[in-house]
């Protein structure tokens, strides 16, 4: 796959000698452990930048640099809150928490790369090398729940970034966020594709005894040659599928989340995943079929030319097929599940799957009676000396 850096010449197309005139193209960077190499251009962006050669070596220059592995960048935000309310009827949770934007794991399907547009960042290779932190989102969360018009909902951490890659081992804003949500006895649900969530069995499995939190693991895939070109930065399937056993052993409700499915990439695993995750000890399972949001769509495919050509345009005709023709559906009903035959034979094979398995198809159960502020908290235990 290579990226065309067209300059627009009105002789562009005749011989000459003036360099500048000549279009230039320029293999995409790929770099170990990035899941794209490109650092495309928003949909907000109003700029245009075209390469041209002004005799001073600068097309070199820039493929030098193109070449050198980029560091991973982190910054700090101080969120002014940290509750993100949904109304979706897709999906079955009303409140979300996302530790951070932008996620290093790299994965190129991910639906959240195009929110780095609004940071006036690229959601390509940007959205994995600067990543923003909410460093006072545990603060935020224990104001929020202090407010006397808060009720409590069914929530869920992690659903846009993961909370658990890599840059929250030095930093703990999830494990400070889970503390608060123990505080306050407030149920929650959180999905990772990270064996980090492991750190934080001390804090989950007493939540789990009282029934307020269910865990669910990302498993894409078995295969860790497709994993690692999928979601580079991401723990191995088998190190999840561990996980995985790990939480349920320690008493922790776990489900598996198989999604995306692509089809003729991943989809044929739909129902080994499931059976490796119900070993595992999973009790609930779900799958969404690909989403192409925005700039993902582009970055997908340039994917797909890279490490599937083959395949590539067979993949992107059925998912067109299950989203009304085009790249992306974002109609509520049909977004999350797809339509056509082939989203009806994915969901019929899903329900079947887990019906052998024993693996349910609602959510974890999670208890909000329990939720209580700290004042209501503290009244309850001097009731109970009388």
């Amino acid at each position: 796959m290579r990226e065309r850096l067209d300059l627009n010449s009105p002789n562009s197309d005749s011989p000459s000698t003036d360099t500048a005139s000549v279009p230039i193209a320029l293999p995409i960077p790929q770099f170990k452990g990035r899941g794209t190499g490109q650092r495309l251009a928003h949909r907000f962006e109003r700029d245009q930048r075209e390469a041209f050669d002004d005799g001073w070596g600068t097309l070199e220059q820039r493929a030098v640099e193109e070449r050198l592995a980029p560091q991973t960048q982190i910054i700090e935000e101080r969120a002014q809150r940290i509750l993100s309310s949904n109304q979706s009827p897709d999906i079955s949770f009303e409140l979300s928490i996302n530790p951070y934007r932008g996620c290093e794991h790299g994965c190129i399907y991910c639906f959240a790369r195009p929110t780095h547009s609004y940071l006036n960042l690229s959601p390509g290779l940007d959205f994995e090398t600067r990543i923003i932190a909410k460093v006072n989102a545990a603060e935020r969360l224990r104001a929020g729940f202090m407010s006397p018009a808060y009720q409590p909902k069914l929530l869920c951490l992690g659903t846009a970034t993961d909370a658990y890659q890599p840059i929250e081992r030095k930093l703990g804003i999830t494990r400070a966020l889970i503390e608060v949500l123990a505080e306050f006895k407030h149920p929650f649900s959180l999905i990772t594709k990270s064996a980090g969530v492991e750190r934080d069995l001390d804090l989950l499995a007493p939540l789990a005894a009282q029934g307020l939190v269910g865990v669910y693991v990302s498993i894409t895939t078995l295969d860790p040659v497709l994993a690692r070109i999928l979601e580079p930065r991401a723990a191995s399937p088998q190190r999840r599928l561990q996980a995985m056993r790990r939480l349920a052993e320690a008493g922790v409700p776990v489900g598996v989340s198989v999604s995306p499915l692509i089809p003729f990439i991943n989809e044929p695993e739909l129902e080994q995943v499931l059976e490796a995750a119900a070993e595992a000890g999973a009790r609930a399972a779900f799958s969404i079929p690909l989403r192409l949001p925005w700039e993902v769509a582009p970055l997908f495919k340039a994917w797909l030319q890279q490490h599937y050509p083959e395949r590539a345009e067979r993949v992107m005709a059925r998912l067109h097929e299950m989203r009304g023709g085009r790249d992306n559906d974002p109609r509520f009903g049909s977004r999350m599940q797809g339509e056509g035959i082939w989203a009806q034979l994915l969901q019929q094979r899903k329900r079947k799957a887990c019906a052998r398995l024993g693996l349910d198809g609602q959510r974890l159960p999670l208890d909000l009676s329990q939720f209580r502020r700290l004042g209501e908290q503290r009244q309850g235990e001097q009731a109970n000396l009388f």
